[in-house]
């Protein structure tokens, strides 16, 4: 998670194997590990995936979820879907917003604007 102090170290490996005659496969680690580096963080993949938007129905459950304290099974009857379905959608729900508990997940909805 951090990248600044990753790369420090990265600079510091290079600059120690510069003196080495053969660097053999810590200078493969070495380069692997300088591109993964490079590549965008998954967070940043991540904000600019589609897959990660909420679908209608999770936003339907989010606002089930934030109008007040309902069951899981009390949102499935309102949306006349399954228990199951409610579980899946909350659990898309919690991934898509990084939120680990029903309170997390309506703050950061509020917070994007979504409800």
């Amino acid at each position: 998670a951090d990248r600044r102090g990753a790369a420090e170290l990265l600079r510091e490996a290079r600059t120690a194997l510069a003196h080495c005659p053969d660097v053999g496969s810590a200078g493969r680690s070495l380069e692997a590990a300088e591109a993964a580096l490079r590549a965008p963080s998954r967070a940043a993949r991540r904000t600019s995936d589609r897959r990660d938007e909420l679908t209608e129905r999770e936003i339907a459950v989010l606002r089930l979820l934030a109008a007040g304290e309902l069951s899981r099974r009390e949102i499935a009857d309102a949306l006349y879907v399954s228990l199951d379905t409610v579980k899946t959608h909350m659990r898309g729900i919690y991934r898509k917003l990084g939120a680990g508990s029903r309170e997390e997940a309506v703050t950061g909805a509020r917070e994007r604007g979504l409800i």
